[in-house]
């Protein structure tokens, strides 16, 4: 349920409707933005009296809330949500570019990789210290030394880093160390870690799952933001559906539908849904077409001997590429990058 206060509505009135919520023993969320204040309801709402509620001084109007995702609606939250971390603004006009290794495979490849992200524009680095592999086989990722390392390139850089948390048991060291806490697709619907990562202070980039819908997705972040943490950033990465020639199905519907339904920042994972890099730049440029808040781009040095999805990853001159022609399309949606 949520509270509509008329515009103007002064600060005592809003606080005594908070108060009223909140001696039913729900939460109230209160959200000021520059036409009216909206008073969300968390909680058994059937306890609540919507009549008495609207005739309480400065109350324009009472409204149930059907959805399930309560403090990611936007009828809770109508402003949109702009997360930042170490300088960098994430929803806001200025488009944000993640990008770098799939995987931290070195020193030497990192670093190299991270100043040419920075020279052409990159605002954070992201790679992969641990990573959960479908193959128990295949490369695990350097775990802690890769953190290590990633820590060392911000250091010398000056971006912040996103990388995937896996484990809840990780989650002090993770805190300690990474700017932003990625939650990946095949952990979407896992709630201990989402609890976890919840209780911390560090932004949460949320991946949609493999098979999941909207509301799902939504229910996923709703898992975060109740349990206090607001920084919450939603990544489409592509679905899986019966189309074999990518590697996943980018929906971009589901951009423009989320920004409809929910306050948090979208951004788009092009590297990861098509799986193959020439298709990268194209679907980034459409991704910001669409209305998303920034990209995640992959970025090695050496695609062809990667130790992890070489094929999606473009080299720095091409990632220099994609970043000249996104402006473009950032200038005609009236964004900046």
């Amino acid at each position: 349920m949520i509270v509509i206060m008329k515009h103007g509505a002064a600060k005592q009135d809003i606080e005594a409707v908070a108060k009223a919520i909140m001696s039913q023993g729900l939460k109230a969320d209160i959200s000021s933005g520059e036409d009216h204040t909206v008073i969300g309801a968390v909680g058994d709402v059937s306890v609540l009296d919507m009549d008495k509620l609207s005739m309480m001084t400065g109350v324009d109007r009472v409204m149930k809330v059907s959805e399930p995702f309560k403090r990611a609606n936007r009828k809770f939250h109508p402003q949109d949500t702009v997360v930042k971390v170490q300088g960098v603004e994430i929803g806001g006009k200025k488009l944000c570019v993640m990008a770098g290794p799939c995987s931290v495979e070195s020193e030497e490849q990192l670093f190299g990789i991270a100043r040419a992200v920075k020279t052409s524009g990159g605002l954070v680095l992201r790679g992969g210290a641990y990573k959960p592999r479908t193959s128990p086989y295949a490369f695990q990722g350097m775990e802690k030394e890769g953190l290590e390392l990633l820590a060392q390139a911000r250091q010398e850089t000056g971006m912040p880093i996103v990388t995937e948390i896996i484990d809840p048991r990780h989650v002090e060291m993770f805190e300690m160390t990474v700017d932003i806490l990625q939650i990946g697709a095949r952990n979407m619907q896992n709630f201990q870690l989402l609890k976890e990562v919840g209780q911390t202070h560090k932004p949460v980039l949320l991946k949609r799952g493999l098979s999941n819908t909207i509301e799902e997705w939504l229910m996923s972040a709703e898992y975060i933001l109740s349990r206090g943490n607001p920084n919450v950033i939603l990544c489409e990465r592509g679905i899986r559906t019966v189309e074999t020639y990518t590697r996943n199905t980018l929906d971009l519907s589901a951009v423009v539908a989320v920004k409809s339904l929910c306050h948090l920042p979208v951004i788009v994972d092009p590297s990861h849904a098509t799986g193959r890099s020439w298709m990268v730049e194209k679907l980034a440029c459409a991704a910001i077409a669409a209305g998303a808040d920034g990209l995640m781009i992959e970025v090695h040095n050496d695609p062809a001997h990667a130790l992890c999805d070489g094929p999606q990853s473009l080299t720095p001159q091409g990632f220099d590429q994609l970043m000249q022609k996104a402006r473009g399309f950032a200038a005609l949606m009236d964004r900046e990058l």
